[in-house]
């Protein structure tokens, strides 16, 4: 980590706030890089949990096709293999543009004696001066930036005691990389979760015919996993197997 740390660590669950990390991203698709940084900061700030929360339109990603968030989501269903994991649809079901000031704030009425641990890439973190209401977010939640090894980041103005950076090597893997080798027609085998290869190559997501995820979805119940719905009850989804955050 780098000089940007906080004395986070707390040992024992009795009497103490829950901690929650809230990973925000596109996820198209999410990717090994995604689980590990999230499973170093769970055990780095000693987390209860970490939730993934695909978005739902994002304000920074209309120069591109984004797959359909419900593709996102069940590809981001695949984290359940870890009990500490879970999924949130609460962006993907709320109307218009996603702003992490409304994500918190959700996630605050559900989890409302929780401590906040937002962790997105640290190349956004310059970007959130810029985001809706940014002056609030400070005090609604600690910012993680995970970063690949030997990174520059420029941090100025920003919160010294907000922000903690920390070098995540499997970082290097990114979605980007990930669409394009299946648009070549390669898959990507250990780079997402093998339940995600399997459900790119099902529903022909990336392709070089030009689908991004747009075709009418069947889905089964051949897997069943945990997931956080709006309302933030834990509940059994069944689906056939959370880049950039936004501002």
């Amino acid at each position: 980590m780098s000089e940007f740390e906080v004395p986070v660590l707390v040992t024992g669950s009795q009497g103490r706030r829950r901690r929650i990390g809230i990973m925000g991203g596109t996820f198209d698709p999410i990717h090994h890089g995604h689980l590990v940084a999230a499973s170093e900061v769970l055990s780095v700030f000693n987390l209860d949990e970490v939730i993934f929360v695909p978005t739902g339109n994002q304000p920074y990603k209309q120069d591109r096709d984004v797959t359909l968030a419900e593709h996102r989501y069940l590809m981001a269903v695949a984290t359940a293999s870890n009990p500490r994991f879970s999924v949130s649809r609460v962006d993907i079901e709320r109307e218009g543009t996603t702003y992490t000031i409304d994500t918190l704030r959700d996630l605050r009425r559900v989890y409302p004696d929780a401590d906040f641990f937002f962790i997105t890439g640290a190349d956004v973190l310059p970007q959130i001066l810029g985001w809706k209401n940014s002056d609030a977010l400070w005090s609604m939640a600690h910012f993680v930036g995970v970063t690949r090894p030997g990174h520059q980041l420029d941090t100025a103005g920003l919160p010294p005691e907000g922000i903690t950076l920390m070098e995540i090597p499997a970082m290097a893997i990114s979605s980007t990389d990930c669409r394009n080798r299946v648009r070549s027609g390669i898959q990507p085998w250990y780079l997402v979760p093998d339940g995600v290869v399997q459900y790119i190559a099902k529903y022909r997501l990336y392709r070089a015919d030009g689908n991004v995820g747009s075709d009418r979805m069947v889905v089964s119940d051949d897997v069943s996993a945990r997931a956080v719905g709006s309302s933030g009850h834990g509940r059994d989804s069944h689906a056939d197997l959370t880049g950039q955050r936004k501002g």
